[in-house]
């Protein structure tokens, strides 16, 4: 049986038509269909960079394509991790609990994620200001019959103010504990940037954060920034359990050295995940994952058994598998880029090697 964790080999993509509405059920089909279409052996399992075992970033991009086939969550995944990708600003959806004990509050472009315990509220990111705190946290809770007064913990995923903007006002208003990396506490120090909340609780790798009936682990997983943290929790629909991850960040940073730390850390990630049984995907920034239309969908049959961010354990590690062939393209992207300018210079000091010598110049 092939491990899902594991990278697969390289192929050409193949083309379909987008679902508009995506069950359980219908992502398991894809993405089982997708992973058998490219085959069972390993390429890139345990590697740190990875990028140098294929020709062209493109095999790497291609081969993610291929992996998602028609599915929108894997096909807009990779949209987000596309170089050049403009983030869009669409149109905020109304706060949704898409758990029993789990509420989306979100701006349309970036959203927080509040765990309803039974002993408070653990809210992963703040939006990105006090206004949002105060305009569109504070009220989506209150719609959703959670009390604002009960947040215990911000626990911040990485140090960006559309992720940490709203944590101040919620630490000063309802003495909320914001919770951060020590790297992305250090960044906020250096660069002192609006909105930055004051330093409070440290983040350890691996730590769990336990609240009334409900344990979150935090995992390091840096690359998007030096600190960033992805949480694993546990949710139910129904009544019935289930185990989410987010990942803390999505666009692949600048640096070669940088996507070489995400890739690694999304290798890592998804070996926890499996260890865990996580079979819940939820993400921070909901144009990433097609989750604001799988909220739409999901308001539109709020009784329904069939949850569509409940995917299952296979298709969660496959949605980090398409991540890490994504990033491994970018890698080896920066490289030929590197190798089409250094051929450039070469080529002109070629020609001027060429030229004749004119008397009395300054070379």
């Amino acid at each position: 049986m092939t491990d899902p964790t594991a990278d697969t080999p390289l192929s050409t993509p193949s083309e379909g038509p987008r679902h508009k509405s995506l069950t359980r059920r219908r992502f398991w089909q894809v993405g089982a269909a997708a992973a058998a279409t490219v085959g069972t052996a390993s390429l890139l399992h345990g590697q740190f960079a990875g990028a140098a075992t294929a020709a062209t970033s493109q095999e790497y991009f291609d081969r993610a394509a291929k992996l998602a086939g028609d599915n929108p969550v894997l096909t807009n995944l990779i949209t987000a991790l596309t170089s050049g990708f403009t983030v869009p600003h669409p149109t905020a959806p109304d706060p949704l609990k898409i758990f029993d004990d789990v509420a989306v509050l979100s701006v349309g472009w970036v959203s927080a994620l509040a765990i309803l315990t039974s002993d408070g509220i653990i809210l992963i990111d703040s939006l990105t200001s006090p206004g949002d705190a105060q305009n569109t946290l504070v009220p989506g809770l209150k719609a959703l019959g959670a009390d604002p007064s009960t947040i215990k913990y911000v626990v911040v995923t990485h140090a960006h103010g559309d992720h940490f903007g709203g944590a101040q006002y919620l630490a000063d208003t309802y003495g909320a504990r914001v919770m951060m990396s020590p790297t992305d506490w250090t960044t906020l120090a250096t660069s002192n940037p609006a909105n930055a909340p004051t330093r409070d609780l440290d983040i350890t790798d691996g730590q769990q954060l336990t609240l009334g009936d409900t344990t979150v682990t935090l995992h390091y997983t840096p690359g998007h920034t030096p600190g960033t943290v992805s949480p694993v929790f546990p949710v139910h629909w129904q009544g019935a359990a289930h185990t989410a991850m987010l990942w803390g960040g999505t666009n692949p940073p600048t640096a070669t050295a940088d996507k070489q730390t995400y890739l690694s850390s999304a290798q890592t990630f998804g070996s926890l995940m499996k260890r865990a049984g996580v079979d819940v995907e939820l993400s921070n920034h909901p144009f990433c994952d097609y989750g604001l239309e799988r909220m739409q969908e999901l308001s539109g049959a709020p009784d329904t058994a069939d949850n569509p961010f409940v995917v299952g354990t296979s298709d969660t590690l496959l949605f980090m598998q398409v991540m890490r062939a994504m990033v491994n393209g970018r890698i080896l992207q920066d490289q030929e880029s590197t190798d089409s300018a250094a051929a450039g210079t070469a080529t002109v000091v070629a020609a001027a090697a060429t030229l004749p010598h004119t008397a009395g110049c300054a070379c």
